[in-house]
Order: structure tokens, then C-alpha cells, then sequence
């Protein structure tokens, strides 16, 4: 405890760190997999095209993507970017199915409706589908926020600055304590990151608070 109190300030910078390089790619992931799931919707040859190559993005090691991104983007071992590109790959790679699943659990009626209705092909897409299918997606986001979490901690092998610190440097001193701190740390993020998730979802889809509310429930049963 009194090391945990002595390095708290230390503790806090590499938290910080570690939030900004799952952050990040998770929105960039977000930005490139809703499109790309949308395409796959529509296409079924882009389906199996992006969905493949999904999958096998997804089997490349991350410690070796770590280690190739700087030749292939041209950046230093210890840039940001490098874990920032990587990790927004493997989210990408996991999203465009999770998407493509929220996207498929809107009803068809509802779209046929706004078609009626005279929604463009776009307009439907984001005043729609998109709305609808956030419970779906934010499902999938919940998984990949806490696997982003678990593998910033890898970068630390090649020195860049995260929780993943405490696990190495305790390792090399012995220090079970620093590791141990690494752990929960690395366990406090995710629950954050998976409660504010939640709070998010919960802000897009004001629909389902109604349904679910007493009230609305009360005033739905006939007299």
C-alpha cells in the first residue's frame, strides 16, 4: 500500500496512457467497421470479401504487428501510433461482424416503412437502421473495449508507456507488488470503460428507457 501511495501520480500518467491507446482505436474502429459492415449488408461479395479478411487480421500476433507497423508506416518503435494503428485493425476486425449482426437485427419492416415514407437510401440508413441497431452494436463494443484494454498492456514490451509498465518492470525487479497493481488497474479501466459504454448506449437509445419504465408500461395496458 505505501508503494501504491508513493507512485500514485506515476500511476495515474500511465493509466492515462494506456486510456488514450484503447480509446482512440476503438472510435477510429467504430468510423471504418459501420460502413464497412453496411457495404456487406448490401453485397454479398463484399460480405464474404470483408468478413474474411476480417478474420485472418485478426490472427496476426500482436507483439509481431507491433513490431512491423514502424517499417510499414515509416514511425519510431515507441510511437503512439503504432499501438494505435494495430489495435484499431484487430477492433475493425472484430466490429464489421458484430456491426453487420446489428445491422441484420433491424427489422425489414421498419425499413420498407421508411422507404414509404420517402427516406432516401442514406437518410433510412442513419435515421434508422443505424438508431436501431445500437443495442446489437454496443454489445460488440463492450467486447472489444475490454480486449483493446488487455492488449495496450503488450505494448509495454517495446517500451511504450502504459500499465503494461508495472508488469514488466515488476518482473524485472521481483516485485509482485507492482504487478499486482498492474493487474488492477488494468481490471479498474476495463470496468470503467465498459460503464461508460453502457451510460453511452443508454443516452442513444432513450426509446428502450421509456419501454422499460413503469410508467410507460402502466400506460400501455388498456382500461
Amino acid at each position: 500500500m505505501q508503494w501504491f501511495l508513493a507512485n500514485i501520480p506515476q500511476l495515474l500518467g500511465l493509466a492515462g496512457y494506456h486510456l488514450i491507446q484503447a480509446v482512440v482505436p476503438l472510435v477510429l474502429a467504430v468510423v471504418i467497421a459501420v460502413p464497412l459492415a453496411q457495404c456487406a449488408r448490401i453485397n454479398k461479395t463484399a460480405a464474404g470479401i470483408i468478413l474474411s479478411a476480417g478474420s485472418l487480421l485478426y490472427t496476426v500476433p500482436s507483439l509481431a504487428l507491433f513490431v512491423i507497423l514502424p517499417g510499414i508506416l515509416g514511425t519510431r518503435i515507441l510511437d503512439f501510433s503504432n499501438i494505435i494503428v494495430a489495435l484499431t485493425i484487430y477492433a475493425v476486425a472484430l466490429l464489421v461482424r458484430s456491426t453487420l449482426d446489428a445491422l441484420n437485427s433491424v427489422d425489414d419492416g421498419l425499413r420498407q416503412s421508411a422507404t414509404a415514407m420517402g427516406f432516401k437510401p442514406l437518410q433510412r440508413f442513419l435515421m434508422v437502421d443505424l438508431p436501431l441497431s445500437v443495442p446489437v452494436l454496443f454489445a460488440g463494443l463492450r467486447v472489444i473495449s475490454v480486449s483493446n484494454i488487455s492488449l495496450v498492456t503488450v505494448g509495454s514490451l517495446l517500451g511504450i508507456p502504459s500499465l503494461g509498465f508495472l508488469f514488466t518492470d515488476g518482473l524485472q525487479r521481483n516485485f509482485p507488488t507492482e504487478i499486482a497493481v498492474g493487474i488492477a488497474g488494468t481490471l479498474v479501466l476495463a470496468v470503467l470503460m465498459d460503464a461508460v459504454l453502457v451510460l453511452l448506449q443508454k443516452l442513444l437509445t432513450p426509446w428502450l428507457r421509456k419501454a422499460a419504465s413503469p410508467a410507460a408500461t402502466t400506460q400501455e395496458v388498456p382500461a
